[in-house]
């Protein structure tokens, strides 16, 4: 049997590929299995009266219902909390439930949430509707400008919350900008950091203070499974206490134990799949910007794009598997997808396959032509999430559907 000691010891120096495979379990299993056994099971025994008493208030972290905690669930966290470096590490039912619990633990009645128009639409929906209902205000500005975002906040302010890659616009703000004015403001930045995986780069070095992902993408292994993940850096007072001991327990969006088996998995993996993703999506944009049908290719991967350098001074030289073209109008778009012979019509990101969808009518269907406009979400806009394929079979894909 291994010397869990050792190993945790000697992963300390390991680089984080070798450390998303190699993580000991936190107690030793009976028959030796190399991965974490599924624990496809509602409760736990204790031996004493007290140990029960003691892990159902918290004074030690065991599971003993797995609504709340699980030990397939919590080995997954444990493993992302360690490729962080984070403070804690909770996991949901998908990106949505990762998201709403944590904007539920920073507002109250009277709040105002800070943030932008350029966001996936469920979140916006999230954000400046459902809220409405619970007296949580949106206040939407630019926060490509530090100015404005500053000029937003005021003492009813809880956060500001942003995507790090804005889907399907494809802005990036200034992070470290972003987090002094908070910092000023003693509120937190909040991030959903979906686009670009957390093992390239690290949040809370950039002034994030809540991380909120979808682990359906790029963790999961080719959208094997739902799940979402709260990646909490400890520099918000009182917010790993809530979530943990409110939101878990009365919300009930707690990751299911076979979803947490398939994503851990999926974590071993993610590295050599995300830089095949990325270095496709950056060769294919390159191709695609010779062909005249397409009007404009938007990827934060190419020189010459107007976010590319800060992209790169803050999440490293990939630039992750989104990208958009532009086509003459609605029709050309629908034409395009409807001729695709590989390339699948599909909503979802960073799935091993190809995907391709045209977001005003299908995401933002429901927003009014005016709602999208201030959304910059157009009808001439094709969003393509970049798998696994092989490059030249892609773009003659593309040509074929173009032509």
């Amino acid at each position: 049997m291994y010397n869990f000691t050792v190993i945790f010891e000697k992963r300390l120096l390991m680089k984080k590929q070798t450390r998303a495979i190699h993580s000991a379990f936190p107690k030793a299993d009976a028959y030796g299995a190399l991965s974490m056994p599924v624990y496809h099971t509602a409760a736990y025994e204790f031996d004493t009266a007290a140990h029960m008493a003691d892990a159902f208030t918290g004074k030690v972290i065991e599971p003993d219902y797995s609504r709340v905690l699980n030990p397939t669930v919590m080995f997954f966290e444990d493993k992302v909390k360690e490729l962080t470096g984070a403070a804690d590490v909770i996991a949901f039912s998908s990106g949505m439930a990762a998201i709403s619990n944590t904007l539920f633990a920073v507002a109250a009645a009277g709040k105002n949430i800070v943030s932008s128009r350029h966001m996936f639409g469920n979140t916006f929906a999230l954000i400046s509707g459902t809220m409405k209902r619970f007296d949580v205000t949106a206040r939407l500005c630019d926060l490509t400008d530090p100015a404005q975002v500053e000029q937003m906040i005021d003492e009813s302010t809880c956060c500001v919350y942003l995507e790090i890659v804005t889907n399907p616009q494809l802005e990036v703000a200034d992070l470290r900008a972003l987090s002094a004015i908070c910092r000023r403001h003693g509120i937190p930045l909040i991030a959903d950091t979906t686009a670009i995986p957390f093992t390239e780069f690290n949040a809370g070095e950039l002034g994030v203070d809540i991380e909120v992902v979808s682990s359906t993408k790029y963790l999961s292994g080719g959208a094997t499974s739902l799940g979402g993940l709260i990646i909490d850096y400890g520099t918000c007072p009182g917010f790993a206490k809530r979530i943990r001991f409110e939101m878990v327990f009365n919300l009930g969006a707690y990751m299911t134990p076979h979803v947490a088996y398939m994503q851990t998995i999926g974590l071993e993996t993610l590295d050599a799949r995300y830089r095949l993703q990325s270095a496709n999506a950056l060769d294919l944009a390159r191709r695609l910007t010779t062909l005249p049908e397409i009007k404009r290719v938007n990827y934060i991967g190419l020189p010459d794009n107007p976010f590319h350098d800060l992209a790169v001074s803050q999440f490293g030289p990939t630039a992750g598997g989104m990208l958009t073209i532009d086509l003459a109008d609605r029709d050309a778009c629908f034409r395009f997808i409807d001729s695709l012979k590989l390339i699948r019509r599909a909503t979802n990101l960073f799935d091993n396959k190809t995907l391709a969808i045209h977001p005003a009518s299908t995401i933002y269907g429901n927003f009014s032509d005016a709602e999208r406009r201030d959304m910059d979400v157009s009808d001439t806009t094709i969003r393509l999430s970049v798998g696994l394929e092989d490059v030249d079979d892609l773009f003659d894909d593309i040509r074929q559907a173009l032509r």
